[in-house]
């Protein structure tokens, strides 16, 4: 698709990096990415190795990344909050080369014995003793070979967030990856008149699919940040012209508090992207309503390479606005019970999915046919869709909690909670109960600052969900535990409970 648009577009910007203002158009990118492919392949860098990325966001990290598709090599994409997991990473992974930032040359030295499958490291931030230097390799312009990638060969490597249990490594084909984010491209109605602004981390196939890939096949001007100020990150916006932002519930309500500050949104948004959390029905107003920029809900895993559901860049009402949004045209979604079979319009089941998914997850065949049954990927999600093909989750299934045989899931209690204004994110969790098997207990912290009490928040969800509140225990915590890709640490706080208990 690069390949495409540097025809098509070659003197268009393509990627913008902020943190050190450096550009390059969509020629450039074909040109330098070219060169990293001849670098890797002088390495001896073959289709069908993998190839390490340990960096923070920036455009060398997309570079590396197509530099090795262009080999047929499959980019592996390590995040750098799992800095002190590193050699867990690279030995489940087994990459080859293993590109990484200055920052992170003593973590990478630390662990060099225990990586045996690395033959190279390479640093992009200047030479290193041990490894090469990213800009060295790239100036010498090496010719890459001709290597025939097709759809179905793997592109890219990404790992599970962990959030309840360990992390697995989803393989993603080529094929798939580009109709799905051509898809997302479509639904967001992106144009070449775009710029794009995406602070969360290339690492996580979110940024991946949610702003790098869709904006390259409309030729948007893309924005990377490595590091989160939202002062910082308002002012770019504004003298970039961004129409569209791409982030997580904490960015955007840090944006929107920022937005109020100032008394104004930056003045060419129209829209923003949020995915990888629960969005705050009150976050999702605000946006609509205050600054009038549609806030798009998107669900999406790791064994996709694109969404599920996304929501469309316009104003949304009633059921509507609480749901996440239709499927995506290019895979199959269905909602069905524990047989697998497809339950009425409005009834609760799994969320599964033909078409457009993951190759399997490296190396563990048990768990990819787990996942994979009968042609459907069995995502573990529980939804609802209505007649119109909008989805709205309610939790996953092993999140679920049995209270007096009754399954309650999560979701809809978190969300209540996070209506409050003081709440910054909520967990709801299993709390073993003598007679009832299993109640409800929320996690929850507060905003910096912000002040409540259990007690008044229990009244708060009282008002929201009235008898629908199986809440029973409300505790409040100094700091939620976080995954690496910000997602709350929800199997950290279930173990925690079972041993308070």
């Amino acid at each position: 698709m690069l390949r495409r648009m540097a025809w098509r577009l070659p003197e268009h910007p393509f990627v913008y990096w902020s943190d050190r203002n450096r550009s390059i158009t969509y020629a450039e990118g074909e040109l330098i990415s070219d060169a990293v492919a001849g670098a890797l392949a002088d390495l001896g860098v073959q289709k069908g190795d993998r190839v390490g990325i340990f960096a923070h966001n920036g455009l060398d990290y997309v570079m590396a990344m197509f530099g090795a598709w262009k080999l047929g090599a499959i980019s592996d994409h390590i995040n750098v909050l799992q800095a002190e997991n590193l050699a867990w990473f690279v030995q489940d992974s087994t990459p080859s080369v293993l590109i990484y930032t200055g920052d992170l040359h003593e973590v990478v030295e630390r662990n060099r014995s225990q990586m045996p499958s690395v033959h190279h490291y390479i640093c992009l931030d200047g030479e290193h003793p041990g490894s090469l230097d990213w800009n060295a390799l790239v100036a010498a312009e090496l010719k890459p070979p001709a290597v025939r990638v097709d759809g179905e060969d793997a592109a890219h490597l990404s790992y599970t967030s962990g959030s309840s249990g360990k992390p697995k490594g989803a393989i993603l084909a080529h094929g798939y990856t580009a109709r799905a984010t051509h898809c997302i491209a479509e639904r967001l109605q992106l144009s070449k008149e775009d710029v794009s602004f995406g602070p969360t981390s290339l690492a996580s196939s979110y940024h991946l699919v949610g702003n790098l890939l869709p904006g390259i096949h409309r030729g948007v001007y893309i924005g990377v940040r490595t590091r989160w100020n939202v002062e910082t990150a308002w002012n770019e916006m504004e003298q970039r012209g961004v129409t569209f932002m791409v982030a997580n519930p904490l960015l955007l309500n840090d944006l929107l508090l920022h937005c109020r500050k100032v008394g104004r949104k930056p003045a060419a948004l129209r829209f923003v992207v949020s995915g990888g959390a629960p969005v705050p029905p009150e976050l999702k107003k605000a946006y609509q309503e205050e600054l009038g920029a549609p806030l798009v809900e998107s669900y999406g895993q790791s064994e996709l390479g694109g969404f599920v559901a996304l929501g469309y860049p316009r104003p949304e009402q009633g059921s509507k606005f609480a749901a996440i949004g239709p499927e995506l045209p290019d895979r199959e979604v269905r909602i069905a019970d524990e047989q697998d079979n497809e339950v009425p319009i409005g009834t609760p089941g799994e969320i599964l999915i033909r078409g457009g998914v993951m190759i399997g997850y490296h190396n563990l065949p048990e768990k990819t046919a787990e996942a994979l049954r009968n042609g459907w990927l069995h995502t573990g999600d529980m939804g609802v869709m209505d007649e119109d093909g909008y989805i709205r989750l309610v939790g996953r299934w092993s999140e679920r909690i049995l209270m007096h045989g009754k399954v309650i899931f999560p979701r809809p209690l978190e969300e209540a909670l996070l209506r409050h204004p003081a709440v910054r994110y909520a967990c709801v969790i299993a709390k073993k109960d003598p007679q009832a098997g299993q109640v409800p207990k929320a996690i929850v912290e507060l905003y910096p600052d912000a002040s409540a009490t259990p007690e008044e928040l229990m009244e708060h969800c009282n008002a929201v969900l009235g008898e629908e509140n199986t809440i029973r225990v409300i505790e409040i915590i100094p700091q939620m535990p976080m995954t690496p890709t910000g997602k709350i640490g929800r199997a950290d706080l279930q173990v925690r409970e079972d041993q308070l208990a």
